[in-house]
């Protein structure tokens, strides 16, 4: 049986950090708007960093399902980019200390691997692990970008759940939380709704909206401004496309009475909107999706 410092490795010579934050995003699970990417991304571009922990991704990924890229130079193999999950030292804007797991979802060992990242935590003394991601919903992209939150303790929830009891496929990052709850430590996760036709593109909005969750949940200062502007100039050609087309004005229209009617059954702490007659939101989101591919097919216009 593997000891949980059996599957990573920790920098000698670390600085002592007194209660660091760890965030943490992983690929291959669910990540609509690539809502987690982007924040890792802008983070690790914005701020200075450098690893401190390495899994050991031989024991904890499966090549076959995920083959790494090689480059094959004329006669020879010449390059080979070799997985990475690790652990990033980062500090905010005000020299706060914090943790960044990133790299794929380890594809066996989860069991190892949460117990492995519960032993890092003790080992550095981090006082809340955080984690973010986004999922398609039946949104609008003209209201506001929505948030599910979740806890090991009911007084780390922060929004209110637009779901109630449901079963779902697991992730490595679902159980590393609940295992963490189950040994005492307080863990949180952020799930950005984002509308279903945007789901396969990169929707800068939701990555707006799950930094400022963090930085709200952790008191962390990080630079925002750059994904602001991106989600600006996003928002604008979303709404060029749809302006003046009838057809889609009309999904968007349906889309926001629904959402409008289930927000508004929230604030009267029922979930039972009032029933209309419209279509599913699944239904919609085919319509959009298919508008939004014939703005890039062969006869669309510059």
């Amino acid at each position: 049986m593997l000891n949980p410092e059996d599957l990573y490795e920790l920098d000698d010579g670390l600085p002592e950090l007194a209660g660091p934050v760890l965030l943490h995003s992983l690929d291959g699970f669910v990540d609509a708007g690539s809502t987690g990417q982007l924040v890792r991304e802008h983070i690790l571009e914005a701020l200075e960093h450098r690893v401190i922990a390495r899994f050991d991704v031989d024991s904890l990924i499966d090549y076959r399902a995920r083959r790494p890229a090689m480059t094959y130079d004329r006669d020879h193999w010449s390059a080979y980019e070799a997985p990475e999950l690790v652990v990033h030292l980062l500090h905010d804007e005000t020299g706060s200390p914090f943790l960044l797991l990133a790299g794929p979802e380890p594809d066996r060992l989860w069991e190892g691997f949460t117990a492995s990242v519960r032993h890092l935590v003790e080992r550095l003394g981090v006082r809340l692990v955080v984690g973010f991601h986004g999922i398609p919903m039946g949104v609008p992209h003209t209201r506001p970008v929505g948030i599910t939150s979740h806890a090991t303790r009911p007084e780390l929830v922060t929004r209110n759940s637009w779901f109630d009891k449901v079963q779902v496929p697991g992730s490595a990052a679902g159980l590393m939380e609940l295992r963490l709850g189950e040994s005492g430590h307080d863990a949180l996760g952020f799930a950005v709704h984002v509308p279903h036709y945007l789901a396969q593109s990169a929707y800068p909005a939701a990555a707006v909206a799950a930094l400022e969750a963090v930085t709200g949940a952790t008191g962390l200062v990080l630079p925002v401004d750059r994904l602001r502007d991106a989600a600006e100039r996003t928002n604008t050609d979303i709404a060029e496309q749809v302006t003046g087309n009838d057809e889609v004005e009309k999904v968007v229209q349906a889309l926001e009475q629904q959402y409008d009617a289930f927000a508004g059954a929230a604030e009267r702490e029922s979930l039972l909107a009032e029933s209309q007659d419209m279509p599913t939101a699944d239904e919609l989101a085919a319509q959009f999706e298919q508008f939004l591919a014939e703005q890039d097919g062969p006869d669309a216009q510059p």
